[in-house]
């Protein structure tokens, strides 16, 4: 008798000593992604999701940057309340450029001052693949078309037409290579500092963005830097990609917060010419501003 009653004053003592702890710990997390294998580039959707109990107060997840990926768009945190409980749904869209198997680590949300980590995600990021079996772009044979016409007026008519537009096409070109020589006269008188600052004010009184021309706004930018880049250290910088652009530059003397904004800049620009990315106003602003003070930075370079 006495045992059953040390029992029971046992079992009593530990349920009312473990309830604050069933309660916190009341909370479920977790991190999901729509692929697990992607092309260099393409977009990965993050989901995290969190179940709660009622009257817990959650502080959500402060990861801003994830390694080896780039994040493109946060979208709002939606919640949904029920009697049960809470339960919040947030998605994040990555992309990566790094080759290889990259993982998307374990993140932390608080809920009554106790951490509670998702799983961590592999991701392989591979180029595209190519089929060596398969031919491509494959040269078609030359088919012989007869000439259905054979009367002289149809030679002179055609004969004139040539000529005119041999004529024609001679004149507009020989302005043009007028036009570029001095254009090209023109840049050389300039260094390549003051000639790729002149250009950047060309490029921003046209307002391109406003006219919906946001892709050519980020192309003609990004060719101001390549030719500062080519003219000012040599580097022939018009033929590789903004990826190879970014590690030659990454041996410069750049302080490391603008070398990683520059960074940012040149793959918002891969983001807007290949993946249709349209940023906003402040960011079209914020990405000029980071080009034009790299080129004070790298024309200070000895």
């Amino acid at each position: 008798m006495i045992g059953k009653c040390l029992y029971s004053l046992f079992v009593a003592f530990w349920l009312l000593a473990a309830g604050p702890l069933f309660s916190q710990s009341a909370a479920t997390v977790n991190a999901a992604v729509d692929k697990s294998e992607i092309i260099i580039g393409e977009h990965i959707r993050l989901s995290l999701d969190l179940r709660l109990s009622l009257g817990l107060n959650p502080v959500w997840f402060q990861q801003d940057s994830i390694p080896h990926f780039d994040l493109i768009k946060k979208g709002k945190i939606d919640s949904v309340l029920s009697t049960t409980g809470e339960a919040y749904h947030q998605e994040w869209i990555l992309t990566s450029f790094d080759s290889g198997v990259h993982v998307i680590p374990s993140m932390a949300i608080l809920i009554g001052g106790k951490k509670f980590y998702t799983d961590s995600i592999p991701i392989t990021v591979k180029f595209t693949p190519l089929d060596p079996k398969q031919d491509y772009h494959d040269i078609k044979d030359i088919v012989d078309v007869r000439n259905p016409y054979s009367s002289y007026i149809l030679w002179s008519v055609t004969a004139l037409t040539l000529v005119s537009l041999i004529l024609a096409f001679y004149f507009i070109t020989r302005k043009q290579r007028k036009r570029t020589v001095a254009a090209i006269q023109e840049s050389y008188r300039m260094n390549p500092f003051d000639e790729a600052v002149k250009a950047l004010e060309t490029l921003k009184k046209e307002r391109l963005p406003e006219k919906g021309e946001t892709k050519q706004y980020y192309s003609r930018m990004n060719d101001i830097l390549r030719v500062f880049i080519l003219r000012r250290f040599g580097i022939s910088s018009m033929e590789k990609t903004n990826e190879e652009i970014i590690l030659q530059l990454r041996d410069q003397p750049i302080p490391k917060e603008q070398f990683s904004k520059l960074s940012q800049a040149l793959r918002i620009s891969d983001f807007v010419k290949f993946a249709k990315y349209q940023p906003g106003t402040a960011d079209n602003e914020e990405n000029f501003q980071i080009i034009r003070s790299c080129l004070d930075i790298l024309n200070e370079i000895r």
